[in-house]
């Protein structure tokens, strides 16, 4: 008799590291769970995680876990998932001899370097990329050229582009050269290449473009390709993030 007060069997899966609710209903979707060695076919289901047997492709999922968060310095040219490719290096490469099962929390595309987190705990992926809460992220970008204040003022107002409107919650230039100028930008959102395609639009060519800050978490002086393990501290400091920015978008 299936259970009707237990815990959702989503939920469970996302607190046993396996990714964002969402893609645990993916996974349930795609027939992959079974729980007391029944293959579960609909969504919904609620199970006692303290007595019930819930596997995943074949393997058992503990009912308790660690939660392991790590930073790493994302090169440009690596790409944002844990799968293998045959012609392109991925970031999965670069933490493949750990236990855990992790994932990244959000993307950074191929030509941006920085600052990516990497964890087996999916709420707090969850809590970090969902749209509704928007925990900031922070951009160093080289533009050629020189930027005027007025497309500072253009990035705080935003723009309306293909998939809605985009503004920076602050650009400041940084720094500037006779070719070139540093900019830092602010975003509380990550859809695709966002900070480019506001570069974009200000008809400015983007050299370089590295993320610098997520949440409370900075990139600091890590080599490219390097990555470390966040402290209990660091890792409650991501938790209280999420907690301020609901409290934010609420007031």
């Amino acid at each position: 008799m299936q259970n009707t007060e237990g815990v959702r069997l989503q939920k469970v899966l996302a607190q046993a590291g396996l990714g964002s609710r969402r893609s645990c209903e993916d996974l349930i979707e795609q027939g992959r769970v079974r729980v007391n060695g029944v293959q579960v076919e609909s969504q919904g289901r609620r199970v006692d995680p303290e007595k019930d047997l819930i596997e995943v492709d074949g393997e058992k999922i503990t009912k308790g876990f660690s939660v392991v968060v790590l930073m790493m310095n994302k090169p440009t040219g690596v790409v944002t998932t844990m799968k293998k490719t045959d012609d392109r290096v991925t970031v999965g490469e670069f933490v493949e001899g750990r236990k855990e099962r992790l994932f990244h929390i959000g993307r950074l595309d191929q030509d941006t370097e920085g600052l990516l987190l990497l964890t087996n705990d999916g709420a707090l992926g969850h809590g970090l990329t969902h749209p509704s809460i928007g925990v900031a992220k922070v951009y160093l970008a080289r533009i050629r050229g020189q930027i005027k204040p007025q497309q500072l003022i253009q990035l705080t107002q935003g723009f309306e582009l293909s998939d809605g409107f985009a503004r920076a919650s602050s650009a400041k230039l940084i720094a500037a050269t006779a070719g070139d100028c540093l900019v830092e930008i602010t975003i509380h959102e990550g859809r695709n290449r966002i900070v480019r395609r506001m570069i974009e639009e200000l008809s400015m060519e983007l050299l370089q473009l590295v993320r610098t800050q997520f949440g409370p978490i900075k990139l600091g002086e890590m080599k490219p390709g390097k990555s470390r393990l966040l402290s209990e501290v660091e890792v409650k400091s991501l938790y209280s993030a999420i907690e301020k920015s609901k409290t934010r978008n609420v007031s």
